[in-house]
């Protein structure tokens, strides 16, 4: 067994071997499905001796030729500074052997080498005060691309994390099998690009549009573990690459369009929009129209799929720091909601009121009246609402100061436009505390004007007596049509035209 690893590893003398510094061979993948058997040992291997310590079996199981005779085995603390970073690119080599971690006692030896030597990498990288040359920068990259860069299987569930019936329910997250291997490749990877000693400028390099896209891919693991850590891992690329923010902007972007307007089937969204949330806290003033553009194009959008609810205190978060950073966004932001405003389903009836009143309390008085009669024309219908819920969050938003003194203020155009949901309520609604929370906000508002506020009720009772009026009169017509027509027997094969409505002449001729 120990053998196998002979044929995977690399041998590269000290001065490396083209740009990267080491053989393009030494990061194979194809381990994946066993490492080959090596036909050979190197000259004094000791192939036949078995040891007990590691340290001791490194010269038998690993080619002494692998960075100027630094074996990947070997401590960092036993080696000169000098060559400690040639042990580095030696461990490297060693970790891209990859492993099927669908049978744990498969290649369970060689699983743990490479666990220890990825603890050594992380460990050296947390306390290095050097500077990473350029072949170490790219032997690190490549090991990034071999260990984390897959294709998913596909997903044969009926509802994923970011894809299910839009209820916020979540089916149990799938773990992958290869975490404990994975975990740490990650935090390698974030102390790599966290760390003082790797020049930015050398890095972009090797961590660059590819690298970043293949990174966002993973992001739709099904696995929490992996999305979590690749979140904390895109942040610190952002922060630490300037060059690549405007690609990582509009890569993410795209993500979000192929999520919103084809698939609707996305993994990773929350966190996302979690590491945008700071990246928008970040923005320069006055904002730059592709910022705004994503803000109309992006995160309003996002409102429309099913499963928002899974994103949807992050995406509010979002819109909260646009609002933060210009408050004028705010009338064209409610507007945009009620765009996207679901007719059918409740509870996303119920998260929209939610985020409608966090967005009003940043809005000024002047944004306010640009939006607030299709608003409360909005929360009119809901206040009506037959569940319970959505009428009960609709008449809660009069809880708040900042949105009764923005009512306040223009009370002669609110009033006329809520008083009628409220009387209808007070009569026909089903639900005890609805009624409960109509009668309070009935009495805010008769404390608010009391004269607008009889005045409003008047002319509920005059326009439900014209409707009354209506409805008889469209009553007392189709009964004369149907006595008319009781007189006028069919003969023959003639055709009879029944309407929905009768004609205005037919109409105007029985009356």
């Amino acid at each position: 067994m120990w053998k196998q690893f002979l044929g995977k590893l690399p041998r590269t003398k000290s001065s490396g071997a083209g740009r990267d510094g080491f053989d393009a061979g030494q990061c194979s993948s194809n381990s994946t499905n066993g490492i080959q058997r090596a036909t050979s040992l190197p000259s004094g291997g000791g192939g036949g001796r078995s040891a007990s310590a590691i340290k001791r079996m490194s010269s038998a199981v690993f080619p002494s030729s692998v960075v100027a005779g630094i074996e990947p085995l070997v401590a960092f603390k036993d080696v000169p500074g000098s060559e400690r970073h040639n042990l580095f690119v030696s461990k490297l080599g060693l970790c891209c052997a990859v492993f099927d971690f669908s049978d744990p006692a498969k290649s369970a030896a060689e699983k743990d080498i490479k666990r220890q030597a990825l603890l050594d990498l992380v460990d050296f990288v947390d306390t290095n005060t050097s500077r990473f040359s350029e072949p170490v920068i790219a032997a690190c990259s490549r090991m990034f691309a071999v260990n984390l860069f897959r294709v998913f299987p596909p997903n044969y569930r009926s509802g994923s994390s970011s894809s299910g019936s839009g209820e916020g329910d979540e089916d149990e997250p799938m773990f992958d099998p290869a975490w404990c291997h994975l975990q740490l490749v990650y935090e390698l990877l974030l102390k790599f690009i966290g760390s003082t000693s790797l020049d930015a400028k050398i890095g972009k390099k090797y961590f660059d549009h590819s690298f970043i896209v293949r990174l966002l891919n993973l992001l739709d693991s099904e696995d929490p573990r992996e999305r979590d850590s690749l979140k904390t891992i895109l942040h610190k690329i952002y922060g630490k690459f300037m060059v690549h923010r405007p690609f990582i902007r509009k890569a993410v972007s795209n993500i979000f369009y192929h999520f919103v307007f084809e698939t609707q089937r996305h993994n990773g969204i929350a966190e996302l929009l979690e590491v945008f949330g700071s990246v928008i806290s970040g923005f320069a003033l006055p904002l730059k129209e592709e910022h705004k553009i994503f803000l109309w194009r992006v995160l309003i959008p996002l409102h429309k799929p099913k499963s928002v609810g899974v994103y949807l205190q992050q995406l509010t978060y979002c819109v909260t720091q646009f609002l933060d950073k210009d408050p004028k966004l705010a009338g064209s932001i409610i507007i945009g909601l009620l765009r996207y405003w679901p007719i059918t389903n409740s509870q996303k009836e119920v998260m929209f009121l939610s985020e409608i009143e966090e967005i009003l309390e940043a809005t000024s008085a002047v944004e306010f009246q640009k939006c607030m009669v299709p608003l409360f024309r909005r929360i009119a219908h809901c206040i009506n609402s037959s569940h319970f819920q959505v009428a009960e969050r609709a008449l809660f938003m009069w809880n708040n100061d900042h949105i009764i003194n923005l009512i306040a203020q223009n009370h002669q155009v609110i009033m006329p436009i809520i008083v009628p949901a409220l009387e209808q309520n007070s009569r026909t609604h089903w639900n005890q505390a609805v009624l409960n929370l109509t009668a309070n906000v009935m009495k805010t508002f008769s404390e608010v004007d009391e004269e607008l506020f009889s005045a409003c009720l008047t002319k509920c009772k005059e326009d439900e007596e014209n409707q009354a009026s209506l409805e008889e009169k469209r009553r007392l017509t189709w009964a004369k049509l149907e006595s008319a027509a009781a007189l006028q027997p069919v003969t023959g094969h003639t055709a009879v035209l029944v309407g929905r409505q009768p004609s205005a002449n037919l109409i105007a001729t029985l009356i």
